[in-house]
Parts: C-alpha cells; structure tokens; sequence
C-alpha cells in the first residue's frame, strides 16, 4: 500500500487515475505528478494565482489551490463518467506548479506570466492553465501567438471582457479588445457564449447570448462555434460566471441566468471538431464559495478537457 497515497509525488511514470482517498494526501491536479521536467509530458497543468485586476470580488487567487483539491473528487477509480477511457493512460500530465510572481510590482506580473507560459509552451505539451482572473489569459495568448499567429477564441463566459480602453490596463474585462488589437486574437474567427451582461460593441468578434444557448441548445451553439472557428488553432477559456450562480456561486462577479453545469459539460464534451491548442478555466474564488461547489465544477470542467485532448489523441492513433 506504499503507492497508495500522494501519488502526486512518484513521478513521470504515474499511470491511469488509480485509486487515493479523496480526504488526504499532496493535491495536484488529477493527483499528477508535480514536475517541471517536461521531457516526454503531454499535457502540463499550471496555476496561476492573481487576482489582481478583479473589478468586484477578489479571491480568485486561490483558485489553483481550490481546484487541485476538489480534484480530488474527480480523479479516483474508475475514470471520468461518459468517456470510455481514462485519459491517463493515454497522456502523459504533470501538475508544473504556480506562476511565481511579486505582487508589489503589479505592472510586471503580465510579463511574468508570459515568460513562464513561452518557457512551458516550448515543450510543445499542451497548457492547461488555472486561474486567477480573467487577465492572465491574456498574456498565455499572447505567448501561444507567437508559435500559431493569431488565436481564434472560443470563450465561454457571462462577460465579453472587450470593454474599450484609450490607455491600456491590466484588467480582467478589457484584455481581449486589447489582444484583438494588438493581432493575438483574430477576432473574426472568435466567439464568445454565454453572454449576459451589456456592452454595447462586439469590436468584431462572434457573441452568443445565454439565451440563445437555454433556447437553441447545445448542439446548435456547438454548430455556431465550429462555423466561426473552423480548422484555425483556437484557444479556450473558461469563465466559471458562465455558469449560473446556483452552480458556481464562488466568483468575483456571478450573473443570474447563467449555464447549467451540465451544458457546460456538455458544450465541452462536443468541441472535438476544433483544433484546441491551449485552454484555461478563470474566476475561481473559495472564499466566496460554499460546500466547493464552483472549485468541483472548476475541476470537473478541466477533467472534461483532459479528456477532450485525449480522445484527440486516441483518434489520430486510429
């Protein structure tokens, strides 16, 4: 029984989800292996805990810990419900840890998380990023657009996050009219769902309302994603206010009306005809959750996109 508990630290030749009490011992994500040797590594999760541009509620800067340990929940045997596979026999993934950052230099952060996600990205594993708020997507996409040109992105969320600005700021609701802007993102081949909050200019790129998705359903909004973006590299980002309050009651700027956890699972579970080249999972705030009810649909989302990137991979071996 040696190998029972805190599989986290045995290493790259950890296989499978295996089996440890949810209760106890080292919570990386999906009890990965915490390693920054990324030699022969599929998939790297990585934390990112800065909440320093929130408009409203902060906390989110525990958001990578929170998930690691309601990961727990979703990552003990038997292997995720609805895929027939476990997703660890297939990747390899390792927890790489947190972004490393001074918070007294806030202006500096950005080119932080950069530079870290450039050093993680040159592996050529996939970046599966948790946050933090919204902002630090930002930076991931301005260093996955130096290896694609510019992203198409597929973000669900209750925000459009493209609020204009004259003077640029490091904010999590302005960043993707700036990375629009500034050629990270392509706009055009971008679409944002789940909306339900105003802003009056799109500045190019595709929105889907909450409505649309509750009244047309998951299929067609499926349909209308895979329009937009095509075969281009797309990158996405998961806002956990997409979800409706009553699923994700721990974030820093929950809308009534929003996603089912199920539609969000399920939305996730039919991206396969896209080309994902990263993802992340943002807002996650602990302190303002109960029960780890928004950290368990952070981690079951993440599990959902581990297995979405693995039946890719199992396709192409076919």
């Amino acid at each position: 029984m040696v190998d029972a508990t805190d599989r986290a630290f045995l290493g790259h030749h950890t296989q499978g989800i295996g089996y440890e009490p949810t209760y106890s011992g080292a919570t990386s994500l999906f009890r990965r292996p915490y390693s920054r040797d990324l030699e022969g590594v599929d998939i790297v999760a990585w934390g990112v805990p800065y909440d320093l541009s929130v408009t409203n509620r902060p906390g989110c800067r525990f958001g990578p810990r929170g998930i690691r340990a309601a990961s727990t929940n979703v990552a003990w045997d038997g292997g995720p419900w609805f895929w027939d596979f476990d997703p660890f026999e297939i990747l390899r993934m390792v927890d790489y840890g947190d972004c490393s950052f001074d918070p007294g230099f806030p202006t500096e952060i950005p080119e932080v998380i950069y530079k870290e996600a450039k050093n993680i990205l040159i592996s050529g594993a996939f970046l599966l990023t948790m946050g933090g708020d919204h902002m630090i997507t930002y930076p991931i996409l301005k260093a996955q657009a130096e290896r694609f040109g510019p992203i198409s992105l597929i973000q669900i969320d209750a925000h459009s996050d493209t609020w204009e600005e004259s003077t640029k700021r490091f904010d999590h609701g302005s960043m993707f009219f700036h990375a629009a802007q500034e050629g990270i993102l392509d706009p055009e081949h971008s679409i944002q769902v789940g909306l339900r909050s105003f802003n009056p200019k799109s500045h190019g790129f595709h929105r889907l309302s909450v409505e649309f998705v509750h009244e047309m359903g998951v299929a067609a909004t499926i349909e209308e994603i895979e329009k937009v973006v095509g075969d281009r590299p797309a990158y996405l980002s998961f806002d956990i206010d997409a979800l409706d309050p009553a699923f994700a009651p721990g974030t820093g700027t929950p809308v009534s009306g929003g996603l089912s956890s199920w539609q969000a699972i399920s939305l996730i579970r039919k991206l396969s005809g896209v080309n994902l080249i990263g993802a992340d999972l943002v807002e996650v705030s602990p302190p303002f959750d109960h029960a780890e009810i928004t950290s368990l649909a952070g981690a079951t989302l993440l599990m959902e996109m581990v297995c979405l990137i693995a039946s890719g991979w199992t396709q192409e071996e076919g």
